[in-house]
Formats: structure tokens, C-alpha cells, sequence
């Protein structure tokens, strides 16, 4: 799905990337967690793929996970996204105990953008020049999904106030 030529430009991923490099990417050993759809009929096709990653190494941020997100373009606009999404905030706030989810998308992908704010997550600032691609510089929108437990942790803290505007 990642060597689709609709798909890696939306994504970090370079095109021809080697299988040892995605063996060692879906390896939760690493604190990595992906969930996959595949087709029921034939369960060797992937429709999409989330996956939550740790931000670093630190116990101080053991509570952040990162997301990635891709569909295949041919389940685009079918409600794909939203299992995925759905299933990844369930999986960090019933599983994991993370607090808060981030990601950065492309500034100009606005689908994504949309499909995001529909589940929770809000804008919190512009990467510039984040990525390079396709022979240009690309701006990253950064956002993040705060648990309701987090939310109410910052609020009691007086942190809440300073950032309600992002959230």
C-alpha cells in the first residue's frame, strides 16, 4: 500500500522502502502498536493501517503516542479513516493509558485534516518546511487529541486556561 503512488506523497514514507525497514517498524517489541484493515474475502489486502509510536525513550513522556494513518486509495471516502481512527483513540484510552495522541499532517490535505477535527483533535501549530517531497518543502499541521482525564489533570494544575484557545 505504501509504494501506491496516492499514498506515500501523504505520508513520511519514501517511496521503495525495503521490507527489513517495515519489518522493523511493525515490531511492538518498540513500543510501536499498528492496527491493519484487511479485506475479509481476502485477508492478504490491506485497506489501511494506523499506527500509535512513541514520541522517545523517556518514562516522562510514556503517556504520548504519535499517529500515522494511511488508507488505500481504493477505500478512500468509505469510512476506512474513521474505523481506524476509532479504533486507535479506543485502543490508547482503554489499553495503553495514553493521554494524548499527536500528529502532524500535510497543510494542504485537507481530507485529512477534516476526518481529524471530526474525532477530536485540534490544531496547535504549523511546521514549516517539515517534510520534502516530490521536489518541494511541505508544512505540517500539528494536532492533538487530549483524553478527558488529561484535560481535567491540566485544568486542576491552572495549565488549562493558557492553552484553552488550542483546545
Amino acid at each position: 500500500m505504501f509504494s501506491h503512488e496516492a499514498v506515500y506523497p501523504n505520508t513520511m514514507q519514501l517511496p521503495f522502502t525495503s521490507l527489513s525497514r517495515w519489518q522493523r517498524r511493525l515490531d511492538t517489541a518498540n513500543g510501536h502498536h499498528m492496527l491493519a484493515a484487511c479485506d475479509p474475502g481476502r485477508p492478504d489486502v490491506l485497506l489501511g493501517l494506523i499506527g500509535l509510536h512513541p514520541v522517545a525513550d523517556s518514562p516522562r513522556v510514556a503517556h504520548v503516542r504519535t499517529l500515522g494513518l494511511s488508507v488505500h486509495p481504493d477505500y478512500a471516502g468509505q469510512g476506512m479513516g474513521s474505523q481506524l481512527l476509532r479504533a486507535a483513540i479506543n485502543l490508547a484510552d482503554n489499553w495503553l493509558n495514553v493521554t494524548r495522541l499527536s500528529l502532524g499532517v500535510y497543510s494542504h490535505n485537507q481530507r485529512a485534516i477534516a476526518l481529524y477535527e471530526r474525532h477530536g483533535f485540534v490544531r496547535e501549530g504549523l511546521s514549516r518546511g517539515m517534510a520534502f517531497g516530490q521536489g518541494r518543502y511541505l508544512d505540517s499541521l500539528e494536532m492533538a487529541r487530549l483524553h478527558p482525564r488529561l484535560m481535567r489533570e491540566l485544568e486542576a494544575q491552572g495549565e488549562f486556561e493558557a492553552t484553552l484557545s488550542n483546545h
